[in-house]
């Protein structure tokens, strides 16, 4: 799988007031700036930024670089989710389900990625809870 210069993950900037300006520095001068995919995104796409090509193998995990540092504003965080294409149709997704990234980081943006292996199966094996969904499990 080729994640050189392709979007593969998603920053997002939490703040309800109104739009913030984040300064960001480029540690590689191939590195790509995040960008807003439409004028109402939730989030700007965040690049990978890697001399060569990289393998996620199911089950394991791997840091990739972005090539860029950020300085969120103060009281701010930066967080970053998995593209759903990505997740959905690749099962690649941050190791930590959600990374945050701390105002006062000023280092490398890099992320942890993982991917599942699926396999399909005709019956799945029973538990507890089964089949119940959303408040099944009695808390309200």
């Amino acid at each position: 799988m080729t994640l050189i210069n392709k979007p593969l993950l998603f920053l997002r900037m939490e703040t309800i007031k109104m739009k913030q300006t984040v300064r960001l520095k480029k540690l590689r001068e191939d590195a790509i700036i995040p960008a807003y995919g439409t004028e109402f995104a939730a989030g700007a796409d965040l690049y990978a930024c890697m001399d060569k090509d990289i393998t996620i193998n199911p089950g394991c995990t791997e840091f990739i670089h972005t090539g860029i540092a950020l300085e969120i504003p103060t009281g701010l965080v930066g967080l970053i989710y998995a593209r759903s294409g990505m997740a959905c149709k690749r099962g690649l997704a941050p190791a930590n389900k959600v990374g945050g990234i701390d105002s006062d980081y000023r280092g490398e943006i890099m992320v942890a990625l993982y991917t599942a292996d699926f396999t399909e199966a005709d019956s799945l094996e029973d538990s507890v809870r089964g089949e119940g969904g959303f408040g099944s499990t009695g808390t309200h």
